[in-house]
């Protein structure tokens, strides 16, 4: 019997401190591309229970049929992408899954004893990061949007199909 609660996770989320040197990086070392830019990706929600606006950068790829996601924060706003401090959280991040209704998937998951610490939304997507005391360090993230699968079946599509030239095509977010 299976039990997975989405089946296979569609992301994982990796935190950087130089979008471009981290995909550079990407490419020579694993040979992953091509990579989509969103640049000032904009997200209002609650972190932690507080209103907050967030600003990023964002790049995917994929590796077989996971998007990597690559994150740059651009703003200084308490989230999960910063340290209570401020700094900026480094390194591997979260892991995901797209559902077609956050609102049952984050009462799923909260049933299931993880904790809503992010909630945000844009036009283009709405998502919730999760987490549980007893697992620091790695965020469980649903994400919601219209057009998500289909970003992830293109993008898959183009990665099995590249042939190593034109690595990144950027995108400035629409406000």
């Amino acid at each position: 019997m299976n039990t997975q609660t989405f089946g296979t996770i569609d992301q994982i989320g990796y935190l950087v401190d130089d979008l471009d040197q981290s995909i550079s990086r990407w490419v020579a070392h694993t040979g992953v591309g091509p990579w989509t830019v969103f640049r000032g990706v904009s997200l209002e929600g609650r972190y932690r229970g507080k209103p907050v606006t967030v600003t990023m950068d964002v790049a995917l790829g994929y590796q077989g049929d996971t998007q990597i996601e690559l994150i740059k924060a651009t703003n200084d706003a308490p989230s999960p992408y910063r340290q209570a401090d401020g700094r900026p959280v480094l390194g591997m991040h979260h892991i995901a899954w797209v559902v077609d209704d956050i609102d049952a998937a984050v009462a799923r998951l909260t049933s299931n004893g993880l904790t809503v610490v992010f909630e945000a939304e844009n036009p283009a997507t709405r998502v919730a990061y999760l987490a549980h005391d007893h697992e620091p360090g790695v965020l469980y993230e649903v994400i919601e949007g219209a057009g998500m699968r289909e970003l992830i079946r293109s993008g898959i599509a183009a990665a099995r199909a590249w042939d190593g030239s034109n690595p990144v095509t950027t995108y400035e977010a629409v406000a």
